[in-house]
C-alpha cells in the first residue's frame, strides 16, 4: 500500500474533491468561456452587422469546446505535456457523445483519461505512443461507454430544475438564484456547474440575477474600504475575492445572499428574463458582462422583438437593484456590529 500511495504521489494523482470539484471545474469553466462563449459573442456580432468572416470564426471556436474543456481539465491536473494533447480527442469525444449534458460527461471522463495518461507517462522508453494510446483509448472509450447517460442524467437535472422554475417562479427563482449566487462566490465554478446541467430559460436568467446580486453586491458594500478598484475588481471580475473574508467573517455574506434572494424572484416573476444564451453564460453575472451579453444573444436566438421592458428589466435585476438592496442590508448589518470596519477589505 505504501508502495502504492509512493507511486500516486510520484505521478502527482491526487485523489481529492478540491482536485477534482474545485480545480478541474474551475478550469472547465475557463475552457468553455475561451471557446462557447467567445464563439457565441463572435458569431452574433457577425450576424448583426453582417461580417461573415466573425460569424465563421464563432462557428470554429463553438466547435471546439469538448476540446478545450478536457485540455483546461487536464492543465488544471498537472498534466505532463503528452497527456495534456491527447485529451483534445477525449474531450471531443465525451462532449459530442455526452449530447446536452456533455459538459459534465467532459469532466468526469477527462478527469479518468487524465489520471491514467499520468499513469504511465515516461515509464516505458516508447512513451511517445504508449502516453497518447493509453489515454485516448481510456477517455473515448470510457465516453463510448458512459458519455451518454451521464450527459442524459445532468440534463435532466437541469431539465427539471427549469421545469420547477416554471411551474414555481417565485420559490425556485428564490432557491436557484440563492444556490447559484453563493456558488459564484465560493472557490468553485458557478459557470461551470450551470453548463453541465445545461440551466436556461427562466431558470437561467434566476441563476443570472443571484450571481449579479452577488458581485454588484459585495462591489458596491466594500466600496467604502476598497474603492473603485474593488468596485471594477469585484463588479466585473469576481466576488470570488472576497472569500478569505468571508472566512474570517460569515456575517458579511447576508447582505448579497439575501439580495439574491429578492432579485431572484423579481427576474423571473416580474420582468420574465430568461437566460436563453450558452448555458454558461447563466452562471457568469456581470463577469466581463458575458452574463448580459449571453442573454441578449439568446433574445436574438429566440427571434424575440427586444423591447425597453428586456433592457429595464435586465438593467434593474443585474446592476440597479444589486447595488441599492446589498447597499442598504450592508447598512444595516454594519449599525448592528455584524460588518466591523475593515471585514470587506481587500488586498489590491
Amino acid at each position: 500500500m505504501s508502495k502504492f500511495k509512493a507511486f500516486l504521489k510520484r505521478k502527482d494523482i491526487e485523489f481529492s474533491a478540491k482536485r477534482y470539484f474545485i480545480d478541474a471545474l474551475g478550469a472547465m469553466a475557463q475552457g468553455l468561456f475561451a471557446s462557447l462563449l467567445i464563439g457565441t459573442i463572435l458569431s452574433t456580432i457577425g450576424q448583426q452587422l453582417s461580417i461573415v468572416a466573425l460569424e465563421e470564426i464563432g462557428t470554429y471556436a463553438k466547435g471546439v469546446q469538448g476540446s478545450a474543456m478536457a485540455i483546461s481539465i487536464g492543465y488544471a491536473l498537472k498534466c505532463p505535456p503528452l497527456v495534456l494533447f491527447s485529451l483534445t480527442a477525449v474531450g471531443h469525444a465525451a462532449n459530442a457523445l455526452g449530447g446536452a449534458g456533455g459538459a459534465f460527461a467532459v469532466l468526469i471522463i477527462a478527469i479518468v483519461a487524465a489520471e491514467f495518461g499520468k499513469a504511465v507517462s515516461k515509464e516505458t522508453k516508447l512513451d511517445i505512443l504508449v502516453t497518447p494510446i493509453v489515454t485516448i483509448c481510456v477517455g473515448i472509450l470510457l465516453a463510448m461507454l458512459i458519455a451518454a447517460p451521464i450527459g442524459k442524467g445532468a440534463a435532466a437535472v437541469g431539465s427539471f430544475i427549469m421545469w420547477a422554475t416554471e411551474l414555481q417562479p417565485f420559490w425556485m427563482g428564490i432557491i436557484v438564484s440563492v444556490v447559484v449566487g453563493i456558488a459564484l462566490t465560493l472557490p468553485i465554478s458557478s459557470a461551470a456547474i450551470c453548463a453541465a446541467i445545461g440551466l436556461t430559460g427562466l431558470a437561467g436568467g434566476a441563476a443570472l440575477a443571484g450571481c449579479c446580486a452577488q458581485m454588484v453586491g459585495f462591489a458596491v458594500m466594500s466600496f467604502k474600504e476598497n474603492r473603485w478598484g474593488g468596485l471594477l475588481a469585484q463588479g466585473i471580475g469576481t466576488s470570488m475575492l472576497q472569500m478569505g473574508n468571508i472566512v474570517k467573517n460569515p456575517k458579511i455574506w447576508i447582505a448579497p445572499i439575501v439580495t439574491s434572494a429578492i432579485t431572484g424572484p423579481i427576474s423571473t416573476c416580474i420582468f420574465k428574463l430568461e437566460m436563453n444564451g450558452a448555458p454558461v453564460s447563466s452562471g457568469m453575472g456581470t463577469c466581463g458582462l458575458v452574463g448580459q451579453i449571453g442573454m441578449y444573444t439568446g433574445w436574438l436566438s429566440d427571434g424575440i422583438s427586444i423591447t425597453a421592458m428586456h433592457w429595464i428589466g435586465m438593467l434593474l435585476t443585474h446592476i440597479v437593484l444589486p447595488a441599492i438592496i446589498c447597499w442598504v442590508l450592508s447598512l444595516v448589518c454594519r449599525k448592528l456590529g455584524w460588518i466591523k470596519e475593515n471585514d470587506l477589505k481587500l488586498d489590491l
